[in-house]
C-alpha cells in the first residue's frame, strides 16, 4: 500500500509540472517548430522540470515516506539524541541546522534532500537506527550532512537539466532530420503523424541511457566526496563501520521509487548506471584514510 501511494503521488506531481511548464510556454508564445524555440522548449522543459522537483523533493519526501518530524522543543530520548547530533555536525560544517525526520522501514538507509541549505532535511529509516549504535548513526548522519554542505542536491539538478533538454532537443532534431531525409523533392514520404512520436520517443531512450551514465558517475563522485566529509567531521573508521553494516543486510528492501538516487546503497558488483559506488570500494578508500589519519 505505502509503494502505490509513493507511485500515485509521484505521478501527480509530475502531471502538475508538466502542466505548469506547458502553461509557461504558452504564456510565452513560444513555438516548437523551428530550431530556435525547440531549443528554448527543450530548455524549459528540461531544467524547468527538474528546478520544480528540486523546490518540491522535501515536501514529495515527507508525503512519500510518512516521514515523522522530529520537534526539538519536545523530543527526548533516541529522538532527541539524533536531533542533538545533527545540529552538533551543522555546527561544524558551518551550515543552518536542518529538519530531522524518521520512517519507518526495515532497511537500514539514510537520505538528504532540499532545494536549499536552509531548507534541506535529513531523514533515517527505524531500521538503520535500530541496528547501528551512536558512533555509527553519526558517521551516517555526517554523511547526509556532507550532500548538504557540498551542494549536491542542486548541483545534480543542473546535471539533470541539462542533460534533459539535450535529449529532449537533440531527440527531436534527429527526427526532424530523418524526416527531411526521407521526404522525396514533391514533399511526399518522411515520417507519418503516427510515427514522428514513436521515433522520438525510441531516440529519446537511447540519448536518456547514455546521459544516465553521465549522471551516475557524478552521483558515485559524489557519494565517495560525502563518505570523506563524514570521516573528518566523525571518523573513517565510524564511517566505514557503519557502511560495513548497511552491506551486511540482508532484509526486506524498500521497493524502488524516486528518491533512490538520495538513498545508501548496499548493493554488490559495478555498472556503469549504479549510482553509488560499490560498498567495498567505499570502506577500502576509507581504511586508506584511517592508515593517514
Amino acid at each position: 500500500m505505502e509503494y502505490i501511494k509513493r507511485i500515485g503521488l509521484f505521478l501527480v506531481v509530475n502531471f502538475l509540472v508538466i502542466v505548469v511548464i506547458g502553461f509557461i510556454l504558452s504564456l510565452l508564445g513560444i513555438d516548437s517548430a523551428g530550431v530556435t524555440g525547440l531549443l528554448i522548449m527543450s530548455v524549459f522543459w528540461g531544467m524547468g522540470g527538474s528546478f520544480i522537483s528540486l523546490l518540491i523533493s522535501k515536501w514529495m519526501a515527507k508525503k512519500a515516506y510518512s516521514i515523522k518530524i522530529i520537534e526539538p522543543s519536545t523530543s527526548s530520548g533516541t529522538e532527541g539524541r539524533i536531533y542533538s547530533m545533527i545540529k552538533r555536525l551543522a555546527e561544524k560544517n558551518n551550515l543552518p541546522v536542518p529538519e530531522v525526520g524518521i520512517y519507518n522501514s526495515p532497511e537500514p538507509n539514510a537520505f538528504a534532500t532540499g532545494a536549499t541549505k536552509k531548507s534541506s532535511m535529513v531523514a533515517f529509516s527505524t531500521g538503520l537506527l535500530n541496528m547501528m549504535d551512536e558512533r555509527r548513526i553519526e558517521a551516517v548522519a555526517g554523511h547526509e550532512m556532507a550532500h548538504i554542505k557540498n551542494g549536491d542536491m542542486v548541483t545534480l539538478t543542473l546535471l539533470t537539466g541539462i542533460a534533459n533538454a539535450f535529449v529532449i532537443f537533440i531527440s527531436r532534431f534527429i527526427v526532424i532530420f530523418l524526416g527531411s531525409a526521407t521526404r522525396n523533392q514533391s514533399s511526399r514520404g518522411g515520417l507519418g503523424a503516427l510515427a514522428y512520436p514513436a521515433v522520438v520517443f525510441i531516440v529519446q531512450i537511447v540519448l536518456m541511457l547514455l546521459a544516465n551514465i553521465v549522471l551516475a558517475a557524478f552521483s558515485r563522485r559524489r557519494e565517495y566526496r560525502a563518505d570523506e566529509g563524514s570521516a573528518r567531521t566523525t571518523s573513517p573508521d565510524a564511517m566505514a563501520s557503519a557502511l560495513a553494516t548497511i552491506g551486511g543486510y540482508t532484509g526486506q528492501l524498500d521497493k524502488k521509487d524516486s528518491f533512490t538516487m538520495a538513498k545508501i546503497d548496499w548493493k554488490k558488483g559495478f555498472s556503469l548506471f549504479r549510482t553509488h559506488p560499490p560498498i567495498e570500494d567505499r570502506i577500502k578508500r576509507l581504511k586508506e584514510m584511517t592508515i593517514i589519519h
